[in-house]
């Protein structure tokens, strides 16, 4: 395994554009998660009202444990920046010949498929690690009262923040493979939501308990938007099984497809 992932990371490491685009994912990842009370209190300052009709020290957005489920969310909002790293490290595989190489080299299709898995768990793992260490300290300074026996309930929504990156990763990787084209395969992960919305929206009507198993809907409804709490709406705030195992399902026919389009490609 490490073996593999040493040699894709190689190849990405040598990519300028691999550094530019994680780089500034992690950067807004961080950025974006740890200044909410700062982007409200900036409100409260330049729109006029806002302060007077809302408390913003009322808002438990940093508080434990809202905290873990509030940035869960919405740091799943940008995993499309590291989608795309995905895609364009795969399809530079092929505009590179690097994956005929690799398999003259005596890499089999398998093992070049998981050094490419093997990255999107590293990158998922990351991602995960980062968001809960910014929940953890952001929730330590916010908070009023600092109780051990509810300060990490919600901390489930961790594991399935990390399957929801991977699960879209693997997505990512599957267009890749199966388009081979940068800026198609682009074009078709940032309109991905897009086209599922519309078929949604056409089967609403008829088949309604069908929605939940798409691909896309199934990994957003990993971890489910909590902000409505706070305008007195009822939520779900806690991680559905059935919602992991449907994303489990498909991110295993995603990295499936993935494989069968590799052992019936021409390399």
């Amino acid at each position: 395994m490490l073996q593999l992932l040493k040699i894709d990371l190689k190849k990405l490491t040598s990519y300028r554009t691999f550094w530019i685009i994680c780089g500034l994912y992690f950067i807004t990842l961080l950025m974006t998660t740890a200044s909410g009370m700062e982007f409200l209190k900036w409100l409260a300052r330049t729109v006029e009202g806002f302060g007077q009709s809302i408390n913003i020290n009322r808002i438990p957005l940093y508080h434990f444990p809202d905290v873990w489920q509030n940035l869960a969310w919405s740091s799943g909002l940008l995993k499309i920046m590291i989608a795309i790293m995905v895609v364009i490290s795969i399809t530079n595989e092929y505009a590179y010949r690097t994956i005929r190489q690799n398999i003259i080299d005596g890499l089999s299709r398998k093992e070049f498929l998981l050094s490419k898995v093997y990255t999107n768990l590293l990158l998922s793992l990351l991602s995960m690690v980062l968001v809960f260490l910014v929940a953890l300290v952001t929730g330590l300074i916010y908070s009023s009262h600092l109780n051990i026996d509810y300060m990490f309930d919600g901390v489930e929504f961790y594991p399935a923040y990390f399957l929801e990156v991977f699960a879209f990763l693997s997505f990512a990787l599957m267009l890749g493979i199966l388009v081979q084209r940068s800026g198609l395969s682009i074009i078709l992960l940032l309109n991905s939501y897009l086209i599922e919305l519309i078929i949604k929206e056409n089967i609403d009507d008829y088949v309604p308990w069908l929605i939940k198993f798409f691909p896309l809907e199934s990994i957003m409804n990993l971890v489910p938007m909590p902000f409505a709490r706070y305008a007195f709406q009822q939520i779900q705030d806690s991680v559905s099984l059935q919602a992991v195992a449907i994303a489990l399902v498909w991110t295993f026919l995603f990295n499936y497809f993935s494989y069968w389009r590799l052992k019936k490609a021409d390399l």
